[in-house]
């Protein structure tokens, strides 16, 4: 039984998403939480994997739960349908539940939330299914100041940035590309990806807030692809530096990659569900070859 989970965080005091032997991860704590209401250890499949500190309003996993793991959440389901003294109100359909009951064992107030669970439909893959995945990088400077209530998902720089130049430079890089200039490398890994969206705008507050949408994203990708963009609008880099450096394929220090705490993953997109399978099929079979 494949349960779709939702999922937003606070990525500040997790060590990424990747469960790693001692360390606080996003993975490790959910996965902690349902091994204690199924009783037993499961293992959560994500749409995209964020580094230390990034944040996520929109991030989708999967979980798959053998026989003996959904008849639990049946019968707990059928307790508290049948029992008035159960404060939490029934819900007809145990996969929706099981979201109440993972923000049950988190507590009031934790930094990692599932907001919604379902039955997934039939070849739905949360990593593999995907079609694109769309991030928020919040950006405040000389213009705007620094707010302290928004520290820990806003990088603050000391420069008065040209949010026109900046917006200019990004819709440069739209298209598909080799953005290996614009990754940590990785071994057998590629760097072709389609980058479908890129843009910068000030929100009402004045904040930059660049959104960058693509098939997918390599290590590092999208603070190096804002870094690149804040140098432009700084006067460091001329807007058309930015695709000359990208088509020059190697790491560079022309500009500074910014750090994780602006970066949020607000959206994954997938196909209809009748595509499901097979999107997930032609993925594997791509990064199958790539490696």
């Amino acid at each position: 039984m494949r349960i779709r989970l939702d999922i937003a965080y606070d990525g500040t005091h997790f060590r990424g998403w990747a469960t790693q032997p001692g360390l606080r991860t996003v993975q490790g704590t959910l996965e902690a939480a349902l091994a204690r209401i199924l009783g037993s250890d499961v293992r959560l499949v994500v749409a995209g994997r964020t580094d230390a500190g990034v944040h996520a309003s929109g991030q989708v996993a999967h979980v798959d739960l053998d026989e003996g793991q959904w008849a639990r959440i049946e019968s707990r389901q059928g307790r508290a349908a049948s029992d008035p003294a159960v404060p939490d109100p029934a819900v007809p359909d145990p996969a929706v539940s099981l979201a109440r009951r993972i923000r049950g064992v988190l507590g009031q107030y934790p930094d990692v939330t599932v907001s919604r669970s379902s039955l997934a439909p039939e070849g739905f893959d949360a990593r593999f299914s995907a079609v694109w995945r769309r991030y928020r990088y919040r950006l405040a400077d000389l213009t705007v100041g620094y707010d302290p209530m928004r520290r820990d998902d806003t990088t603050t720089v000391r420069a008065a940035l040209d949010a026109d130049a900046m917006d200019a430079a990004a819709r440069t890089l739209i298209g598909l590309h080799d953005f290996a200039a614009y990754c940590k490398p990785r071994d057998e890994a590629t760097t072709i990806r389609t980058l479908l969206d890129y843009r910068w705008e000030r929100d009402a507050e004045g904040v930059l807030v660049a959104e960058v949408k693509a098939d997918a994203f390599c290590h590092s990708m999208v603070r190096a692809l804002v870094g690149a963009c804040a140098a432009v609008g700084e006067g460091k880099l001329s807007v058309d530096d930015v695709v000359r450096l990208r088509d020059e394929l190697t790491r560079t220090s022309a500009f500074k990659v910014l750090p994780a705490r602006g970066l949020t993953l607000a959206e994954v997109g997938y196909p209809a569900d009748e595509l499901l399978a097979s999107r997930a099929e032609q993925t594997r079979n791509r990064r199958g070859r790539e490696a």
